[in-house]
């Protein structure tokens, strides 16, 4: 079911032809029972108060429509029609209104305990902006459209949840703490999914919340510790091979030494322990002859 715009009568016109209507049936039926023989008056009196109630009932049929916001009509359980326009509106009295707010609205997950891709326990929380574009899905496609929209947001995080580590082990792999960007874009895809029965657009879906359980947290952040330890080293080796590698070829382009293979290695050794080591080498001067 798609919706359908309807127009209504504009109200401050029609409101006040009907107030002057029930102020001329009250000033004739006062009129009447005044100046009217007895005998005479019950048809006028009953015409009079025929129209009042007419009136009285049409304005039944007055609704305002605020900015941002869409009025479903229903005529005995039938759809008719959703008015958009802002203002005073008439409509038929016997149509049925239901005000749908178009407004831009956000909400927060509750914090959700649920196993990454490795099985580790984590808590995940996510911020949603949404907002309704069908107001006639989100009446009658679904029993409670606010509900669903909180319900199905949080199985879609936990449906992520599942699909991600918390952390990579390998610079290709996504994770959910090293690639926000690219797991929001799949938070509010699937979110999305969820929600287009209900004529509600996702316009924005991120984790407001990331943390191991409590239970692994300590040992986590050992691991994440000695992670970072490995990195840190396997760079440093990785620059002071190179650097290793240039002084070499730099000795020996410019001939400033010549060195038998014994001696390049015992360089090559003394090179990569004052490259690596965590603290500053004792350097020991040879002031005789290298051999």
């Amino acid at each position: 079911m798609n919706e359908k715009q309807r127009s209504a009568v504009s109200g401050i016109p029609l409101l006040i032809a009907l107030i002057a209507l029930l102020l001329v049936a009250v000033w004739q039926m006062i009129h009447t029972g005044r100046t009217v023989p007895r005998g005479e008056r019950a048809v006028p009196l009953v015409s009079w108060a025929l129209v009042i109630g007419l009136d009285v009932f049409a304005l039944a049929g007055f609704f305002t429509v605020a900015p941002n916001q869409g009025v479903v009509l229903q005529l005995f359980g039938d759809y008719t029609g959703t008015v958009r326009k802002s203002g005073l509106r008439w409509a038929n009295p016997f149509y049925t209104k239901k005000h749908v707010s178009l407004r831009v609205r956000n909400f927060e997950t509750g914090h959700l305990k649920v196993n990454d891709q490795d099985g580790n326990p984590i808590e995940i929380a996510a911020v949603v902006v949404w907002k309704v574009v069908d107001t006639a899905e989100a009446t009658f496609q679904v029993d409670n459209y606010e509900n669903y929209v909180h319900v199905q947001s949080e199985a879609a995080l936990r449906n992520l949840a599942t699909n991600y580590p918390y952390d990579s082990h390998e610079e290709s792999q996504t994770s959910l703490r090293g690639h926000t960007m690219k797991v929001a874009e799949h938070l509010q895809r699937e979110i999305q999914e969820r929600l287009a029965v209900a004529g509600v657009e996702v316009m924005e879906a991120r984790i407001s919340h990331l943390a191991y359980a409590a239970e692994i947290a300590a040992a986590m952040l050992q691991r994440q510790q000695a992670s970072a330890i490995i990195a840190a080293r396997t760079k440093i080796v990785e620059g002071a091979v190179s650097m290793v590698e240039m002084a070499l070829e730099m000795l020996s382009s410019r001939k400033v030494v010549d060195l038998d293979e014994e001696r390049r290695a015992a360089m090559v050794s003394n090179l990569l322990v004052v490259l690596c080591g965590e603290r500053a080498a004792q350097p020991i001067l040879n002031t005789g002859t290298i051999y």
